[in-house]
């Protein structure tokens, strides 16, 4: 364990400042393309499953596989010049989709994407365990993760406000790169910022880690892959519980970044900038609001001698969607907007106190490959598949791409069914203190 001082809380919250407005450059570059549906099929002649594939698996695929090496690297190395890789790596083959010619280009770059957001989750919560004590942990996480809400909810207002090109030329000409579709030009806007951002997290400093497992002569052990694996094993209910609990909300959160804006266009035909510009305030505000106070309600119930607090808020997240799946169904387009501040605000409210409840349970050794293990399942299944499912519901079951608020609703009251019997199995894991002490 290191002996050295903590580090000041006034600079820990700075180094969560910097690394949400990180998040929220990955998130942007992620989301922008639920707000392009319609230019990207007309254009480049695609079906809603390719589009989903486009925003879901291409960029899962890499981003949750390469997280089990980078975490593993993160737990042994330099943590922040990991994510500084990561950020440029991620902004370059963002820019990359200004210039794509063809579907397959196209997932290639979504993949490379992928791959380099991967570096930045595991390293930040490992970082974070080191800066902030365990009763307020899960708030820190939760201001970091919210870089998810805002960057999605930026990336529809930016969508909303950049797609007027839309209405002009069809192509743009520019020089070297030569001519590209207009709506192209936003994937240079949103990449430029996190070549900026990579120098800013190159400025933080790297924490002395802290909690290590330690060997009966009090020296720090070194862990291979399978001993991070058998503690996970160990601590396998409270592990996956926590996991496929966040996993099935985050399912949820995800299938509505994808598909909201559609549903407004396709069944009350809306204009892309204005349900833009509604979800998009809908999503900052209130996605946002749900992960913070969710964190603050782990931290106090941590402070309050509740071991599983943090399975506490899962369980509410999931009561919270389920009782607003019908939100989908309403005929009024201004309620429905209105109304759907509810499931953006419980999609959101578990992220944070999940992902800190698995830094709780792992020794600092294991911290980033156990996140990255956990990322991989979140995202290969929410991500991978959240999306995806909506529009094959859509293409194969109803048969009519009008149809997609019945997709979208059976897939909220589905995954928010599944949260809750993952959440409520693990509240028994976490009942004690003890519970979740890792064990050699």
């Amino acid at each position: 364990m290191s002996t050295q001082p903590n580090p000041s809380l006034r600079y820990s919250w700075s180094v969560v400042f910097v690394l949400m407005l990180a998040y929220i450059s990955s998130f942007i570059d992620r989301q922008i393309l639920s707000l392009l549906v319609g230019p990207i099929k007309r254009d480049m002649h695609l079906s809603d499953t390719q589009v989903s594939l486009l925003m879901g698996l291409s960029f899962a695929l890499f981003y949750t596989l390469l997280g089990i090496p980078i975490g593993r690297w993160a737990d042994r190395a330099n943590r922040r010049n990991i994510m500084v890789l990561g950020i440029a790596a991620w902004s370059l083959m963002t820019a990359l989709g200004g210039v794509v010619k063809s579907y397959t280009q196209f997932f290639l770059i979504r993949m490379g994407v992928g791959v380099g957001e991967a570096a930045l989750s595991p390293a930040a919560y490992s970082m974070l365990s080191d800066y902030f004590p365990k009763e307020k942990l899960a708030t820190a996480i939760s201001v970091y993760s919210a870089g998810i809400y805002l960057g999605a909810g930026f990336a529809v207002l930016i969508g909303a406000a950049l797609v007027g090109m839309g209405n002009g030329p069809a192509t743009v000409t520019l020089p070297i790169i030569g001519t590209i579709f207009s709506w192209q030009l936003l994937f240079f806007y949103i990449a430029l910022p996190g070549l900026v951002l990579a120098l800013l997290v190159r400025l933080i400093k790297e924490p002395a880690r802290r909690n290590l497992l330690m060997n009966a002569a009090g020296q720090a052990q070194t862990l291979s892959v399978g001993d991070v694996f058998r503690l996970i094993g160990q601590q396998r209910r409270a592990f996956f519980s926590v996991t496929l609990g966040v996993t099935f909300v985050s399912l949820v959160a995800y299938a509505c970044s994808a598909w909201v804006p559609t549903l407004f266009v396709r069944r009350f035909g809306w204009s892309t900038g204005q349900i833009g510009l509604l979800y998009g305030l809908v999503i900052t505000v209130f996605s946002t609001s749900g992960i913070l106070l969710g964190g603050r309600l782990a931290d106090w119930f941590t402070h309050h001698g509740y071991p599983n607090g943090k399975l506490r808020v899962g369980i509410i997240a999931a009561v919270g969607i389920l009782l607003s799946a019908g939100v989908c169904l309403l005929s009024n387009p201004n309620v429905a907007i209105a109304l759907f501040a509810v499931p953006s605000f419980f999609a959101a409210f578990p992220f944070g106190a999940s992902s800190a409840a698995i830094q709780e349970i792992m020794p600092n050794q294991a911290r980033a490959l156990a996140s990255a293990v956990y990322l991989l399942i979140v995202n290969l299944i929410a991500l991978g598949f959240g999306p995806t499912l909506v529009a094959l519901l859509t293409d194969y079951v109803f048969h009519d791409e009008q149809a997609v608020h019945l997709s979208l609703a059976c897939v909220m009251l589905g995954s928010s069914l599944l949260a809750l019997a993952c959440y409520a199995w693990g509240l028994g894991a976490f009942r004690t203190p003890a519970a979740v002490e890792p064990v050699v």
